[in-house]
């Protein structure tokens, strides 16, 4: 690992293009030094009483709810998320540092077995070692929470490659922790090169990698993974379907979808991508989120030039392909910034029906009846979640049964909450972070058996 191809880490304003720091890739002696450092912490770390760690971790959680304006405003800089919607971010990575500080010692508790041959059985559940991070840019801290807390509640150390466009946000979250008394070698950020990854995914104190990204980096780490007998998680994207099987507010239901797909403007796995709307609403959805998009206008820049550069061009080319575009996809001169747009007539024929628009832009399909919307929403290489709205919930929850998805949220737009499982199946990844799944994908549950 003496070097690395693509781009050096660099924290650049989306909104301005003011870079405000650039790193250089960590040397050969870096990681190596970081490998050690985080495999002697194990050794000690593992050690440390549940209650202790557990402590530590309800510590981080009252730090970055102190710090939430200063690591909020670095976020806004950093990937151009509104401060609102920044310190929303914060608060949920406090509440899962909370969350895993007092459930974790329920949740690793010995599971007591009844063998049919008589005896006795338990299964244990222990941390491995070191697992590596792969994080995204678009929720800088929250990405790396939700792979933390629990690690650090089992008792594993954690190497983290953050975002090559956020590096202040990880270097904050790294000392929060410092400052919350996580020993050191717990918790490291390291700046990898793409090729200087798989020899850290190779090496052999390192027992497992998790990676939220696009689908081509999480194949190209499960291959490397998958070579070298790694555990992994992955959680990649996303074409989420809204689907309204009736409604008595049509207003009300499309601002709740035209919000729940711009938020963090449109950046989201979870977003809902596709809206699934009956016939005889489907103009009065469509004039409604005309008029929120009216309303709201172009609120924050993409997360950088490039990004906006793309989810303009998948607009233009939907409309070149005979889509609809009634308003939206209009490239700002200055700063990453693109018009939420609204789409109709999108046909399988078209690009944008494969394609995750990782950006403002709602595209809505009308479906004759309930059969026809299931099919739809379970037409796409996709399937990490979806949300089922109608006024009769016992429908819904029929309906949500039948998608194909690792989540399915009724008659409320998706989120993500602390004590829930999140992640998807198909092309969108596998395994479970956050919640009680989430603890043990990078566990050993060891069975102990006595006669």
């Amino acid at each position: 690992m003496t070097g690395s191809a693509g781009a050096p880490f660099r924290s650049i304003d989306p909104a301005t293009g003011q870079v405000h720091e650039e790193l250089p890739f960590a040397t050969s002696e870096e990681v190596a030094a970081a490998l050690g450092a985080a495999d002697a912490a194990y050794r000690s770390w593992r050690e440390v009483d549940l209650a202790e760690r557990c402590a530590l971790l309800a510590r981080c959680g009252e730090i970055f709810t102190e710090r939430t304006d200063e690591l909020a405003a670095v976020v806004t800089e950093e990937m151009g998320k509104p401060q609102r919607e920044a310190a929303g971010e914060l608060a949920l990575v406090s509440a899962i540092f909370a969350h895993y500080a007092e459930q974790a010692p329920a949740m690793l508790a010995d599971e007591e077995i009844s063998p049919a041959s008589g005896g006795r059985a338990v299964v244990q559940k222990r941390p491995v070692g070191v697992v590596l991070g792969i994080m995204p840019w678009n929720f800088p801290h929250y990405q790396i929470a939700r792979l933390v807390a629990p690690s650090l509640a089992l008792g594993n150390t954690v190497l983290l490659k953050p975002a090559p466009s956020c590096p202040r946000s990880a270097r904050l979250f790294a000392e929060v922790l410092q400052q919350a008394g996580v020993p050191e070698g717990v918790y490291q950020n390291l700046l990898l090169g793409t090729d200087q990854v798989e020899g850290v995914i190779a090496d052999p104190r390192v027992q497992g990698v998790s990676l939220t990204g696009s689908e081509r980096a999480g194949a190209a780490v499960a291959e490397i993974a998958g070579r070298h007998l790694k555990k992994v998680v992955l959680e990649l994207g996303g074409s989420d379907p809204f689907v309204v099987l009736d409604t008595e507010d049509v207003a009300r239901t499309a601002k709740l979808a035209f919000g729940a797909r711009t938020m963090n403007m449109g950046q989201a796995c979870n977003a809902p991508k596709r809206m699934i709307v009956p016939e005889s609403i489907h103009d009065d959805f469509v004039a409604a989120l005309l008029d929120v998009a009216a309303d709201r206008g172009t609120a924050a820049p993409l997360s950088s030039a490039e990004a906006a550069d793309e989810v303009a061009r998948q607009i233009r080319v939907a409309g070149e392909q005979g889509a609809t575009v009634h308003v939206g996809g209009e490239r700002s001169e200055q700063g990453a910034f693109v018009t939420p747009a609204v789409i109709t007539g999108v046909t399988p024929q078209m690009d944008i029906y494969r394609e995750e628009v990782f950006g403002p832009a709602a595209v809505v399909y009308q479906v004759p009846d309930e059969a026809a919307a299931v099919e739809l929403a379970n037409d796409t290489p996709f399937g990490l979640g979806a949300a089922v709205f109608s006024g009769d919930p016992d429908r819904a929850r029929a309906v949500a049964e039948q998608i194909d998805a690792g989540m399915v949220f009724v008659n409320q737009p998706e989120g993500s909450q602390a004590d829930l499982p999140f992640g998807g199946i198909k092309r969108s990844g596998f395994g479970r972070e956050l919640g009680r799944l989430g603890i043990t994908e990078f566990a050993n549950q060891r069975l102990i058996r006595m006669p």
